[in-house]
């Protein structure tokens, strides 16, 4: 087995979560609860614990004049899948906090990025690197 990321994250709402991550983005479910659901994002484990409340942003961080939220968790994909899911995104009339853009142009980390919240206020990065190997160049 390869190494892949367990994360859970808190919901509010699980059928919102069910919604959100199973129909817009489009993550097989695998086991759930009355309390829990997990996802399988492109390999690794999410879990989508219901608690009281949502999270949200607890503060936020300025990224070549965007403000990115923290916290936030996502994926780094191949382009064609990064284009192809901001399309689903746009299709189903998501808000984004940053829209789909190419961030760090002509730079060795040139990168496409996009943020968003789920129903839940967590906030979530999908990015694809137009040069993978560049991922964690200085």
């Amino acid at each position: 087995m390869r190494p892949a990321v367990h994360l859970a994250i808190p919901v509010d709402d699980l059928d919102a979560a069910r919604h959100f991550y199973g129909d817009v983005l489009g993550l097989d479910q695998g086991r759930s609860s009355d309390h829990w659901i997990d996802w399988n994002l492109h390999g690794h484990q999410l879990v989508t614990h219901l608690v009281a409340s949502g999270v949200g942003a607890v503060g936020d961080s300025e990224v070549e004049g965007h403000r990115v939220p923290i916290p936030h968790f996502g994926l780094l994909l191949p382009a064609d899948d990064f284009h192809a899911l901001a399309q689903r995104l746009r299709a189903a009339a998501t808000d984004f906090i940053i829209e789909p853009y190419l961030r760090f142009a002509g730079q060795p980390a040139e990168q496409w990025t996009m943020f968003l919240l789920d129903p839940a206020g967590n906030a979530l990065e999908f990015k694809a690197f137009t040069d993978e190997s560049q991922v964690f160049a200085r």
